[in-house]
């Protein structure tokens, strides 16, 4: 099996570079932010961070596809790159330190493409968190400075914290009914939202979080360090990996209750 250490260094060296770049325009007074068809915000950070993403991954691994949420597809092969430039826009724009840019590779296999490698890096707490396949998952300053990561190993409802991003998208969907009756059987609550619930799960900080509607640059970094430390990552169907338009994520013993109750009145 390859090891994916050297693609790793890789997505390393390209976080440094956005991480750079993305302080640089962090609270700027003339930070340009446009909208984009979905209403949502996108900033001249996020393209440049994803463009300098680009950039040095043409020049070091001219053979691979990439994916990122600003400019779509580029290239073919069975090895992809994933790419959120600011996972936490909204914050971002706001002045609101909790974004991050999320860097993965992903491998075509039996059923699409599944992620190998992720790199899960945000500046301005100061925080990055990665993963390899087979290598489990870390969190630290560098590769030489990391501390494992590992998931928590609370087995009841009543002793979990549970994340998540917002109540809106539950309503949505038809789900917010069992959602409030998971709310009520877990020990805590908080509403962290983007890529930090799923980090801190990896930490064994939260035990439970989900998302009703993501894309797959949004969790293809966030699945396998999750994974990679021991924990489940499924979308609300119950699939393995970060292909089904959402996301839960638990210490895995908690799983099926907590897609039991998100899907309880769907």
């Amino acid at each position: 099996m390859p090891d994916y250490l050297d693609d790793l260094r890789l997505a390393h060296v390209l976080a440094d570079a956005a991480d750079a770049a993305t302080m640089a325009r962090f609270k700027a007074l003339d930070l340009k932010v446009e909208t984009k068809p979905d209403m949502t915000p996108v900033s001249e950070a996020d393209k440049a961070a994803e463009e300098l993403i680009r950039g040095q991954l043409q020049r070091a691994r001219p053979r691979d596809a990439v994916l990122g949420e600003e400019y779509g597809i580029e290239g073919t092969g069975p090895r992809r790159w994933v790419v959120d430039p600011i996972d936490g826009t909204k914050n971002y724009v706001r002045g609101v330190p909790v974004w991050a840019t999320l860097i993965a590779l992903t491998e075509a296999g039996e059923g699409g493409f599944h992620p190998v490698v992720g790199v899960v890096s945000a500046p301005a707490i100061g925080r990055r968190w990665w993963a390899a396949k087979g290598h489990g998952a870390f969190t630290g300053r560098s590769l030489s400075a990391a501390s494992r990561l590992r998931v928590s190993g609370v087995s009841k409802l009543s002793d979990a914290s549970f994340a998540y991003s917002s109540l809106s998208g539950w309503e949505e969907q038809g789900r917010l009914g069992g959602f409030l009756d998971l709310t009520r059987e877990v020990w805590r609550t908080r509403a962290y939202g983007d890529f930090w619930p799923y980090m801190m799960v990896a930490e064994g900080s939260v035990d439970l979080c989900a998302e009703p509607e993501l894309s797959l640059w949004d969790m293809a970094a966030t699945s396998i360090v999750v994974t990679e430390a021991g924990g489940t990552f499924t979308g609300l169907d119950g699939r393995p990996g970060p292909h089904g338009g959402n996301a839960a994520a638990s210490n895995g013993l908690l799983h099926d209750e907590l897609l039991d109750y998100l899907n309880a009145r769907y």
